[in-house]
């Protein structure tokens, strides 16, 4: 198995769904958190770990001790969802008014990247295998974003895309090859840095990049951007197993780099930048163009075949209990899906995330009782 980590982007605010600025207060005070540019939401990290199990206790445990310390600060809670679904768009909470790269995103981006998600981190230490899986998952990655929306709402309002954030998010710079080698990576971020379209190697915003200790040239993991916040820890699993058997069979057949289909890498790049683009609208029910044979098919009827064809792999590698609730999203709808069923059947937006703060705190306490360890 593959090693895996996650990059935790979530809002605090109130049980009433108003999003608050505690970030400064909180890293000051918790370890393993860290503030973003704007204070109102905060990232946790786990660290990489083989084992799901292993992964579902670091996923809860941090927002359990979050949700504790909250609770010193005020009435204060956790927050699903990746926009800023009830209000406060109109301007920018600086976390660190000193730093500098910071003041760069507010004046530059203005609130566009005040959002939150999940960053899926997958170890593959040989830098060649890693830029062919870059290549498969960036072809692909409207498919983890169909699974995975969650911001259907914005400023109070229903904005019409189901991933808001991905629909706005600056993607930068706004084109990005498809890698045929290390050396194209390095070459193409030292000519991107010289002429300022990137700040510093971080500042590669695309649905998937190369990422390591020294970027760009000690690297060591595949990390997937595009996914909105999953709150529910065990569809965030699901989606890291699909994800995690896909480059598993990638690594076994080589005909599924992308650079083997008739498309140029311009047309291939421009391929995965419309299916985010349809993604980000309507998730499940996207209409996409396969990177293989150009058919036309909605992101779910692509998921139920990719889910196919690599069961095998989960099965033999012992971890296909994991992906099973992927059936789950697809007849029930993700997040950003239900929560709009949810509008249709009549409740405000406000309603809806008041709702799915109750449900996400009930799950997590759900999961540790019954999964982790006691903290201490």
């Amino acid at each position: 198995m593959l090693s895996k980590g996650f990059e935790v982007e979530i809002y605090t605010g109130t049980p009433a769904g108003t999003i608050v600025g505690l970030s400064d207060r909180i890293v000051a005070d918790l370890d393993g958190f860290v503030r973003e540019p704007d204070s109102r939401n905060v990232e946790y990290t786990t660290a990489p770990a083989y084992h799901y199990d292993q992964l579902l206790c670091d996923l809860v445990q941090p927002r359990l001790r979050l949700r504790d310390y909250l609770q010193t600060l005020g009435n204060y809670t956790l927050i699903p969802g990746s926009t800023l679904g009830l209000g406060g768009g109109d301007r920018f909470y600086r976390s660190d008014p000193q730093n500098p790269y910071h003041t760069y995103i507010e004046q530059t981006y203005g609130t566009k990247v005040v959002t939150a998600s999940i960053h899926i981190n997958v170890g593959i230490a040989d830098p060649e295998v890693l830029m062919r899986a870059c290549r498969l998952v960036r072809v692909e990655a409207a498919l983890y974003l169909a699974l995975s929306a969650s911001s259907p709402f914005l400023d109070g309002q229903v904005t019409g895309d189901h991933s808001t954030r991905w629909a706005t998010f600056p993607k930068t710079p706004p084109q990005v090859p498809l890698f045929t080698s290390h050396a194209d990576y390095i070459e193409w971020t030292e000519t991107e840095l010289a002429k300022g379209s990137m700040q510093n190697v971080r500042h590669l915003w695309s649905a998937v990049r190369p990422n390591g200790d020294r970027r760009p040239y000690c690297l060591n993991r595949l990390e997937l951007r595009i996914c909105d916040l999953m709150i529910d820890p065990i569809a965030l699993l699901a989606v890291t197993a699909l994800l995690e058997a896909r480059l598993m069979q990638l690594m076994e057949e080589p005909a599924l780099d992308p650079l083997t289909a008739n498309l140029t890498n311009a047309d291939l790049a421009a391929l995965a930048d419309a299916n985010e683009a349809a993604a980000a609208h309507a998730s499940l029910d996207a209409e996409l163009t396969h990177w293989q044979d150009g058919r036309t098919l909605l992101a779910r009827d692509w998921i139920e075949e990719l889910y196919a064809e690599v069961w095998p792999t989960a099965k033999q590698r012992g971890f296909s209990c994991f992906l099973s609730p992927i059936t789950r999203i697809l007849r029930q709808g993700n997040e950003a899906q239900r929560w709009l069923q949810a509008c249709e059947q009549g409740q405000t937006v406000a309603e809806v995330i008041e709702q799915s703060i109750v449900a996400a705190a009930v799950l997590e306490q759900d999961l540790k009782d019954k999964l982790c360890q006691p903290i201490g």
